[in-house]
């Protein structure tokens, strides 16, 4: 096990390294969480569509994404579309997309059947069409109601773009793996790259809590 003084020593030379590596790994996951949000939306109102072939569709895309891994996923994105010469990075972000899209869709659907539906018939009473009463009056409460969930699933992301080391995408985790077989020294490496990822949760789960903050105080 190293040394505490061995480890800091280590982290100060491998700077450089680890914060090109941690902008890759916020651009993946900011590219990739940006996309899953509108899949997940969309495939949230799919699910409450109550046309049952677009409820099956959802439904089929779900089991798809949460009865396979997410690492086949990238995989699959990676060598799937190799022929329309996709690089690791969006083959990486498509990838978690469609596996957050999933979860994002539930947090969705969750939140938007919640909201009670009365306030539907009533923006419909003052002659609002059901879209512009979704897009005004629900989907802004669904939203607020879904941020303590959608914090926890951007982290989820966050954690999960290590995964695309194993493509080569040259992130925080294939820093850490690289560095460590380079010098034999992996136990030192796998310990600094878990404080850059602690960092970066904390950073993420503050951010979160700011925004649930100022969408409260909006909400009275």
């Amino acid at each position: 096990m190293p040394t505490l003084s061995h480890v800091f020593e280590k982290f100060i030379e491998s700077f450089d390294m680890f914060l090109h590596g941690m902008l890759v790994t916020l651009q993946v996951t900011l590219v990739s969480v940006f996309i899953a949000i509108f899949i997940g939306l969309f495939f949230a109102f799919l699910k409450i569509s109550n046309r049952k072939v677009l409820e099956w569709m959802a439904d089929l895309y779900i089991y798809i994404v949460r009865g396979t891994p997410l690492i086949v996923q990238i995989f699959i994105f990676y060598f799937g579309l190799t022929s329309l010469h996709i690089s690791q990075f969006w083959s990486v972000a498509l990838g978690l997309a469609f596996h957050n899209g999933a979860y994002i869709a539930e947090i969705f659907r969750g939140t938007i059947q919640s909201i009670d539906r009365g306030q539907m018939e009533a923006g419909r009473s003052l002659g609002m069409s059901q879209s512009l009463t979704m897009r005004r009056i629900i989907l802004p409460q669904a939203f607020r109601r879904a941020m303590p969930p959608l914090g926890n699933q951007f982290i989820i992301a966050l954690k999960d773009s290590s995964l695309a080391a194993f493509i080569g995408l040259y992130e925080l985790f294939n820093v850490a793996t690289t560095e460590g077989a380079n010098s034999f020294d992996n136990m030192t490496y796998l310990l600094i790259v878990a404080i850059y990822y602690l960092f970066l949760v904390l950073i993420l789960t503050l951010l979160v809590n700011l925004v649930e903050k100022k969408l409260a105080v909006s909400e009275r």
